[in-house]
């Protein structure tokens, strides 16, 4: 089954409140985005953004210049009903990031909380870097969060890859610089403890 197809069901046989990585609040992206990007013009893409409310949040906040990316084009229509009639000043893409033709240094902020533990990959996450390198503008800021070293070492049924801020930094390179990294656990809407990683990075070169 393609990745793709995978999505698809599980947006289209789960409700969006009882998936594992449901939040009701995206507080901590909310938070880092805020500290890295507090000029409401700036350009921010939600990687993986899938039906998360972290755009409605950043709409709340007066951010003007959103795109969420997810393979689910369910996923996003979930995103767009819920928020209404605001949904048509957010930027919907129902791409894999691996393959989309970002433009050069367009973005401030690459926001990810879903995607990039997916990649298991040497060469899955190296063109992921590199599409994120070309994406971003020097200066900008990388927002990730991914399972720690200790969480789940599956996700919906899926391999992930975990990480730490150390194997982060390596698997980025020197084009990026760590700016900050803090653990948190989140707990899913079955109460299961899930230990993650998140970093901050500035795009160097």
């Amino acid at each position: 089954m393609s990745n793709k197809l995978h999505w698809e069901q599980v947006y289209q046989t789960r409700d969006t409140e009882a998936v594992g990585w449901y939040e009701s609040e995206a507080r901590t992206s909310r938070a880092l985005i805020r500290d890295v990007a507090p000029n409401a013009d700036a350009e921010i893409a939600d990687i993986g953004g899938g039906a998360s409310v972290l755009v409605d949040e950043l709409l709340a906040e007066g951010y003007r210049h959103l795109t969420v990316f997810d393979l689910s084009g369910v996923a996003l229509e979930k995103a767009r009903e819920r928020i209404g009639e605001r949904a048509e000043a957010v930027t919907w893409q129902e791409a894999d990031v691996l393959d989309y033709a970002f433009p050069k240094d367009a973005l401030d902020i690459w926001h990810d909380r879903a995607v990039f533990h997916f990649l298991t990959g040497a060469d899955q996450r190296a063109a992921y870097v590199r599409h994120m390198q070309h994406a971003l503008r020097p200066g900008g800021h990388v927002v990730i969060g991914t399972f720690a070293l200790d969480g789940p070492k599956q996700c919906s049924g899926l391999p992930v890859q975990r990480h730490s801020p150390e194997t982060l930094q390596e698997a980025f390179g020197p084009a990026f610089a760590l700016v900050m990294s803090r653990r948190e656990v989140h707990v899913t809407p079955g109460g299961t403890e899930q230990p993650y990683n998140w970093c901050v990075f500035r795009r160097e070169l």
